[in-house]
């Protein structure tokens, strides 16, 4: 693996950890997930008091939103279809690292429709 690869991925995965270790820090009940290839999961996932679950894909590359969320999107699919969950009870969101700033200052991605619960088309 060539070296500016290793970095790119020790600054993934530092980003990952900063933000885990920032949600628990604030009360989520955050944990990571284990990739699976093309059946990855997201990055995170947090537990919701009302039995929902949250796939964070968290990302610190080149600002890519279509690419970004289309990847969240199939990893929320992969993620309720491993636990046989209902799509309804699992939502998910692109959160990406703003250079300079903090996880608490990092954008937030998902679409019109998943964020107001609009039926979808």
């Amino acid at each position: 693996m060539a070296a500016r690869n290793k970095r790119n991925k020790r600054k993934g995965a530092d980003w990952e950890s900063d933000l885990r270790e920032g949600l628990r820090e604030e009360g989520f009940d955050v944990e990571s997930l284990r990739l699976a290839g093309k059946e990855d999961e997201g990055d995170l996932v947090i537990r919701e008091d009302d039995g929902k679950y949250l796939v964070i894909e968290a990302k610190n590359a080149k600002f890519e939103p279509g690419v970004f969320l289309g990847e969240a999107i199939v990893e929320r699919e992969n993620f309720a279809k491993h636990r046989g969950l209902d799509l309804e009870d699992v939502e998910s969101i692109v959160v990406v690292k703003r250079r300079g700033k903090n996880w608490r200052k990092a954008f937030v991605l998902t679409t019109v429709e998943d964020y107001l619960g609009l039926d979808p088309q």
